[in-house]
């Protein structure tokens, strides 16, 4: 598997800042997502890592603009490559020029996500003309039939339903389908999940071609497993409890882990390489916090080794090291 790919340093084709969204219910406030803070650049993919409950997903649907109730969107801002704020966009605009055509979304559960009453195709006519109402069917079905051969899938697999379908080849449907206007960034969340390893290693190949070949310019890969976005993540973002605790290069993330958290979350996964099975498999302990009554301070402080009072005090600020990107007050000092 090759992760080779020019990436521009300089071209950003996504850029989030402080984006904060609360799950607003009866009981509280469950505060899912805090000041996250990141940047996507041209060509990268960009791993997302951290436990069940860290808010991947939900940041997977902010980005997306499919924020349903009772998530709502409470801070921060989303940019394109051109400076749009895509938050503060007109419904029109983001259906027509932002979700599938910038931004696409291979949801969680994707391979139970399609109505199973409507052909492939079908569901395809419906994608596209969302956007290109006047689009022909007769294109829309040639533009699906070559996607569909560039990712290895057979024509007949457009003529067929989703449940006629083996587990890979709903997975590849998925994809083919959210990928097929060519969006400049596609957000995969967790798109290996229930799949067996050598299917999984099958989907991960397609994200890469998908990537190489200029069919999505940009990746965002949400996963709890770090030994995946090991394969062909260029950089890793660590979230915990809502909020980023760590972002770098995959083998800096890896294999020199700078927050506390990172570390151990590393430490519970089983990596081949000889310098990480020679180490001990440990767990984290504690247990995530509540989001509704998050602790005061780092969030992280109570399940942490290294805390200080500071710590339990007040939240650690996102500070930049040697290229790395770190919410600790180790190094905010």
């Amino acid at each position: 598997m090759s992760k080779e790919v020019t990436i521009s340093s300089t071209a950003t084709v996504l850029k989030a800042e402080n984006i904060t969204a609360y799950y607003k219910l009866l009981a509280g406030d469950v505060r899912a997502l805090e000041d996250v803070t990141f940047s996507l650049a041209s060509g990268e993919i960009f791993g997302i890592a951290g436990e069940s409950g860290c808010g991947k997903s939900t940041l997977a649907a902010t980005l997306s603009t499919v924020m349903l109730p009772p998530l709502k969107l409470i801070g921060g801002k989303l940019f394109t490559d051109d400076g749009r704020s895509i938050f503060e966009l007109r419904e029109r605009t983001l259906r027509r020029e932002i979700r599938g055509k910038y931004l696409a979304l291979i949801p969680q559960s994707a391979m139970n996500c399609l109505n199973p009453t409507k052909k492939i195709k079908d569901l395809i006519f419906d994608a596209v003309k969302a956007h290109d109402p006047r689009k022909p069917k007769m294109e829309i079905l040639k533009i699906a039939m070559e996607q569909f051969a560039e990712i290895g899938l057979p024509p007949r697999a457009l003529q067929s339903y989703f449940f006629e379908l083996s587990g890979g080849m709903k997975q590849r449907s998925v994809i083919a389908i959210s990928s097929l206007l060519n969006p400049k960034v596609l957000i995969a969340d967790e798109p290996t999940v229930a799949l067996d390893v050598s299917t999984q290693k099958a989907v991960l190949d397609l994200l890469v071609r998908l990537r190489n070949k200029g069919i999505v310019q940009s990746m965002i890969l949400i996963t709890h497993d770090i030994a995946v976005l090991r394969q062909i993540a260029d950089r890793i973002m660590v979230m915990y409890a809502g909020m980023v605790v760590e972002i770098g290069p995959t083998e800096d993330v890896v294999f020199k882990p700078l927050h506390p958290y990172t570390e151990a979350l590393i430490s519970t996964v089983i990596v081949p390489e000889p310098d990480i099975k020679k180490k001990v498999l440990t767990g984290i302990p504690g247990a995530p916090p509540n989001l509704m009554n998050p602790p005061p301070g780092c969030r992280f402080h109570p399940r942490c080794k290294f805390a200080m009072s500071k710590c339990k005090e007040e939240v650690p600020p996102l500070v930049t090291t040697n290229g790395r990107t770190v919410r600790c007050w180790n190094y905010a000092e």
